[in-house]
């Protein structure tokens, strides 16, 4: 047998254990890590994976940031639900919940989630709290079903003047990252990302250490993001951000998602705002606050709240804060959620 023949050999036994390794993780990932949870079918076979804890009303739906799933929320969740019922759930395209089929913008998930929430019988009034571009979707939702919401907390909210197409020069980093999300689609799918990302999580870490040395400074600008924002959340979690990353759809949705930045910025640009529901906006001290004209676009009742010691993760940094914002919401709204008892 030729030396290259053997290499080749070498080669696909590598990639064929990878693919088996991927396989059997993924399949026991989903047994162990989905129990809080359920699947919510919204049509044409199509599921979202949702959580519900907590009872009475109004109920508050959790919305995550652009790649991110249920787990974001997982604190203020069950800070929350010790008041009222509340909901989190994941995407299309992300974490448990099926391939996305539409284009991911803010009007077309406001849509699956309305659906999503009907076939759950999860009831209005609702009080909406979204982080960053879940915080574009919950405008939006609001903007569209205003007889279902009761009030909004906008978590540091993406603001899409930074963003192609008004930032045309920002469209270097959406193709960068779409162009990195598409690398990692094979490399989870043979097991690799499944390799680093319980390493980086699960273990030791000396394996993604290697890793991203292996991938320069790039490599390891993106741990050290990685690891500083997960090291924010409860570390029970950590095992279930894990399995999410290690999953080949996790990077196919997380491309989705910003491949339609442009097309969300147009959207919003001209999207109607939020007229007579309380919004509340937290805006982080380390960032500009919005100006008078910003909140307008947002709606008619808008008020700004700075969260002095936080940047962008707000829920993470001063979770307390997003908390006691919820908690106002909730009990403003109580009267409205049991007319009887007013």
């Amino acid at each position: 047998m030729s030396l290259s023949l053997v290499i080749l050999s070498f080669i696909a036994a590598i990639l064929a254990a990878g693919f088996l390794y991927q396989c059997l993780g993924t399949r026991r990932d989903r047994l162990r890590y989905t129990g809080p949870g359920r699947w919510v079918e919204i049509g044409r076979g199509q599921k979202l994976y949702v959580v519900e804890k907590g009872s009475g009303g109004p109920a508050v739906l959790f919305e995550a940031g652009i790649a991110a799933t249920n787990l974001n929320w997982h604190h203020i969740q069950e800070k929350v639900s010790c008041f009222t019922a509340t909901a989190s759930y994941d995407r299309s395209g992300l974490g448990w919940s099926s391939p996305c089929r539409s284009r991911r913008t803010p009007g077309n998930i406001s849509t699956e989630l309305h659906t999503m929430l009907e076939m759950a019988g999860i009831k209005p009034p609702y009080i909406l709290v979204g982080h960053s571009f879940g915080g574009l979707v919950m405008r939006r939702y609001a903007a569209i079903y205003p007889e279902d919401v009761a009030g909004v907390v906008l978590v540091d909210p993406m603001r899409c003047e930074e963003w192609p197409p008004l930032k045309p020069e920002k469209q270097s980093m959406i193709e960068r990252c779409k162009r990195l999300s598409g690398y990692a689609i094979p490399i989870a799918r043979f097991g690799l990302a499944r390799l680093a990302v319980t390493s980086l999580l699960c273990r030791s870490g000396r394996l993604s250490g290697h890793l991203a040395d292996a991938g320069g400074v790039g490599g390891r600008h993106v741990l050290k993001r990685v690891t500083e924002e997960v090291g924010k959340m409860p570390r029970e979690v950590w095992p279930v951000v894990a399995a999410h990353w290690s999953r080949p759809g996790y990077y196919a949705g997380m491309q989705r998602h910003v491949a339609a930045v442009p097309d969300t910025v147009r959207e919003m640009q001209h999207a109607d705002p939020i007229l007579d529901i309380p919004v509340v906006v937290l805006t982080p001290g380390k960032s500009t606050p919005l100006s008078n004209q910003c909140l307008k676009k947002i709606g008619n009742n808008v008020r700004q709240v700075i969260a002095v010691e936080s940047a962008h993760w707000i829920h993470l940094d001063e979770p307390e804060l997003v908390i006691d914002s919820i908690r106002e919401m909730v009990t403003a709204a109580a009267p409205a959620a049991f007319p009887a008892m007013a």
